[in-house]
This record gives C-alpha cells, structure tokens and sequence, in this order.
C-alpha cells in the first residue's frame, strides 16, 4: 500500500494523493511517522461499502434461517428498549 506523509499532503497537496492512488487503490496518510489516515478513490469507497452491505444483508439472511429473530409489537419494542437503556 502506497504512503504518504502528512508533510507532503502539506506541500504537495491533492496531487501527492493522486501520485499514490496511481498504482494502488489506497494509500495510507502517516504524522509524525505514525499510520494515521487511509485515502482512496471515491469509486473503491464505493465498491468497499457495497461490500459491507452485502455481508450485512448474508448475515441478516442467515440470522433469519436460522430463526435467530424476535417478532414484537411496536410497543412491545419500545417496551424492550427502555427496558434495555435503564440498566
């Protein structure tokens, strides 16, 4: 993975985040020598969220096979809510 340091994002600016998003899709933003950011294209953020929303959506499609689900009333719900927030 591409590195940038915080100096060079200072002096160079966006260009130095386009020179390293050149041969990766991420590169890392390091101050004072420690790993701090990561930047990358907007098309990857986009592609990396829609693979969040897929295991999401497979873990939810599990969770429901295997009946791991509580079916309740709204006030039921809201019941169980403050319920579970005073404790």
């Amino acid at each position: 993975m591409s590195s940038i340091s915080a100096n060079d994002l200072k002096t160079k600016g966006i260009s130095a985040i386009e020179a390293a998003l050149s041969d990766a899709p991420e590169a890392i933003v390091s101050v004072r020598g420690k790993d701090k950011f990561v930047v990358m294209d907007l098309a990857h953020y986009h592609y990396l969220r829609e693979c969040e929303l897929d295991a999401a959506l497979a873990e939810t499609r599990a969770d429901l096979a295997a009946g791991r689900f509580t079916k309740e009333s709204v006030d039921e719900h809201l019941a169980w809510l403050d319920q579970a927030c005073s404790n």
